[in-house]
């Protein structure tokens, strides 16, 4: 059995477990950041061939603040990227993103996005027994259940 150097040992670089449990998806050579986004997509495809809707777009880009320049300091653009945009059939559009739990960051930027963009922000989580559903009352209904079941 051969050995390693200390610098080879030093290179490896462990397989790095998902931050939240996500599992990176592949479907029609898209890389999705997880199984329910991939899910969500492939539902977004059959809407578009049955015609329930007009199109959709992957991570579509919005520019919540400017790059700008202060003091001779530059500070760098500030930008959400959302899962999906859905062009619905009445000419509406619905920005979606799937969460399994919402981070600091996606709040400030989402409350920032609901400042500046007109378009509907639809926050979506997976659950067994609901399926798709908009990940604040999914939040409500798990709330229901603890405060019952505690009883």
């Amino acid at each position: 059995m051969q050995r390693m150097s200390a610098k080879e040992f030093r290179n490896i670089k462990p397989k790095k477990k998902p931050k939240y449990g996500n599992q990176k998806t592949i479907v029609d050579g898209i890389t999705f950041d997880s199984k329910v986004e991939a899910i969500y997509y492939n539902q977004l495809k059959w809407l578009k061939q049955a015609k329930q809707i007009k199109d959709f777009k992957l991570q579509p880009r919005y520019i919540l603040q400017e790059a700008f320049t202060k003091n001779g300091k530059h500070f760098r653009k500030i930008e959400y990227v959302a899962d999906f945009e859905v062009h619905k059939l009445d000419g509406t559009i619905e920005i979606v993103d799937i969460k399994g739990h919402e981070t600091k960051e996606f709040l400030l930027k989402r409350k920032l996005f609901e400042r500046q963009y007109l378009d509907t922000l639809s926050v979506l989580a997976y659950d067994n027994h609901f399926g798709f559903i908009e990940l604040d009352k999914l939040k409500k209904l798990k709330g229901k259940v603890k405060r019952s079941g505690s009883n």
